[in-house]
């Protein structure tokens, strides 16, 4: 026996939100041979409570969406380790420390899981990347001429009189590049601009 059709798009709604929000750990655990109350287990981590409360609502909120609401929520005022019961799935939200001391995982390991791929996360090319498809720094290439795909942007502004010098300069390949955009090429570089060549007698 395996979890029905309708408990996986369930789970797999359920699993997505709790992505959405930064969510850990996130698996699908297919425990319907071992229960009959449900089909499977959605497992979820985050390092805070409030990270915890944030997951919990975004779950509901994406399933209520989809005519689908929990009948008990339990833990929901601690924020450690809630529990979201939507009959076919049960979804366990848990804290970081929690998840890692109740080990939920290898109390069900015998139970298949039901695959599931954040759908945010970059998908691999030809094999390339960490798990789920991540950049590593082992995939950027250091000869490469093209910008390293983490490279934050620096919001760097360059303004309309910039842009302009840059023009002036690589439209007259004859003028010096240190020379100012806005002075007579022919006038020498160590005279005022503001004096009157008259009076040093040129």
């Amino acid at each position: 026996m395996t979890a029905s059709a309708e408990a996986r798009s369930t789970a797999l709604l359920a699993a997505q939100a709790a992505a959405d929000k930064l969510a850990t750990d996130v698996s699908i655990v297919d425990v319907s041979d071992r229960l009959a109350i449900t089909d499977a287990f959605v497992l979820a981590a985050a390092p805070n409570e409030r990270q915890v409360q944030a997951i919990v609502d975004e779950v509901e909120e994406r399933l209520r969406r989809h005519g689908v609401k929990p009948v008990r929520r339990e833990g929901v005022a601690e924020a450690r380790w809630v529990l979201l019961d939507f009959v076919d799935v049960v979804v366990h939200v848990q804290h970081a420390e929690e998840r890692a001391y109740y080990a939920l995982e290898r109390l069900w390991k015998d139970c298949p899981t039901i695959p599931f791929v954040d759908r945010a996360m970059p998908p691999a090319a030809d094999g390339a990347g960490g798990p789920s498809g991540t950049l590593s720094a082992d995939d950027v290439d250091p000869g490469s001429s093209d910008p390293a795909p983490l490279t934050p942007d620096t919001g760097e502004v360059v303004t309309d009189e910039e842009l302009v010098e840059d023009d002036v300069v690589e439209s007259d390949p004859l003028q010096d590049p240190h020379q100012d955009a806005h002075q007579d090429p022919h006038q020498d570089p160590h005279q005022d601009p503001h004096q009157d060549p008259e009076a040093t007698g040129r």
